[in-house]
């Protein structure tokens, strides 16, 4: 397979320039669907199935499938939205230099998008056969939590053995075995106005209310059991001569076990409860929103097979931790055997700097491909 993947290179990068220079950011429908036809496209030419499940607010998702195919065994999860907004793509569209290709999502995921698709074309000249225990879903809403997106990866994951997230893999090469889980609250505080110089007495702070809070909860971070409370934005006040009326604050949660997520929730819901400032109230809502990707027995199994496959085909794999989220928590949290990271090696995601380096689109592609005819077995 890696004769032919090397032949294709060429082709890779066409590919993945025509997917960098559209804009597909989460709240951009239709840069999002532009990239759904292109790889329906794609899919299609290869007479493989493909459906795209309809969304009013976000981007459409697609699901391909082999046209034999009866009961898939693993699911390839990818995502086809970025950070980026509107005119980014025009600002700095796809560029390679020395060896390393720059623009807008090229890693985050659109190389992936490229080495899956290659790999189905790898494995279609030699071991067609193994593409039949294969579901294929690209989501649209990754990047903001999979508000649409987590349902329907539920349902396609129902049922299955295996999960491969396709996300890059870390600046290294390491997959990614596990994950912490996390959430958002958003906090909004009510006071009472009043003039600061006139009558200040008659009014109550909604800030100064938020500051206690803001103590409280970052209190509760326990970083040597994997746990943060980080109040990240905050706003607050109508004018500097009144005492605030109103006042907002948004907080990031991470747990690196499911046990934890009742108790800190409690925690919070407790400390948002009652007020330090006479006068004051608080709204509190949110919660988790991404279960943590745990390390377990089944996804151990799965990376020491995923191991072995890289052995074979000259590739060391090793495996890392990481604090940020995907979807691969979803698939972990219903007991699927779930490994992430295997797309290409970059780096600099979310940012104008993003890279890929382009001679991992070949290997990561047969790294995909032999791991998918094992899996088959």
């Amino acid at each position: 397979m890696k004769e032919y993947l090397k032949s294709e290179e060429t082709a890779m990068l066409e590919l993945l320039e025509k997917l960098v220079n559209v804009d597909s950011g989460s709240y951009n429908k239709q840069g999002v669907d532009e990239i759904v036809r292109i790889l329906q496209q794609e899919f299609a030419e290869l007479d493989f199935d493909t459906y795209v499940n309809e969304e009013k607010e976000f981007g459409n998702q697609l699901i391909v499938t082999h046209k034999e195919a009866t009961d898939p065994t693993t699911l390839l999860v990818l995502h086809m939205d970025t950070v980026f907004g509107k005119g980014t793509a025009k600002e700095r569209p796809f560029t390679i230099k020395e060896g390393i290709a720059y623009g807008p999502g090229v890693i985050d995921m659109k190389g992936s998008h490229v080495t899956t698709l290659f790999a189905v074309k790898a494995l279609l000249n030699e071991h067609a056969d193994a593409l039949k225990s294969v579901k294929i879903l690209f989501t649209s809403d990754e990047e903001i939590g999979a508000p649409a997106g987590r349902a329907v990866i539920e349902e396609h994951a129902s049922g299955m053995k295996y999960a491969l997230v396709m996300e890059p893999a870390r600046t290294d090469g390491s997959l990614v075995s596990s994950r912490r889980g996390g959430g958002l609250y958003k906090m909004e505080v009510s006071g009472r106005a009043a003039h600061s110089g006139i009558e200040p007495e008659k009014g109550r702070s909604a800030i100064e209310e938020l500051s206690h809070k803001v103590i409280k909860l970052h209190a509760l971070s326990d970083h040597e059991n994997g746990i943060s409370v980080n109040v990240g934005l905050i706003n607050g006040g109508s004018s500097v001569n009144t005492v605030a009326p109103k006042a907002t604050g948004e907080i990031d949660i991470r747990i690196t076990k499911m046990e934890q997520a009742e108790p800190l929730a409690k925690k919070i819901e407790e400390i948002c409860a009652t007020p330090d400032v006479d006068g004051t109230s608080i709204r509190l809502e949110g919660g988790i929103t991404r279960p943590p990707m745990e390390k377990n027995t089944q996804t151990i199994e799965l990376l020491d097979t995923i191991k072995e496959v890289g052995e074979e085909i000259g590739l060391p794999i090793t495996d890392i931790s990481t604090g940020g989220g995907s979807d691969a928590s979803f698939t972990s949290a219903m007991g699927i055997a779930t490994i992430d990271g295997l797309g290409p090696k970059g780096g600099n995601q979310h940012n104008e700097g993003e890279y890929l380096e382009i001679e991992t689109l070949v290997e990561r592609a047969e790294l995909l491909a032999a791991v998918v005819k094992r899996l088959a077995k």
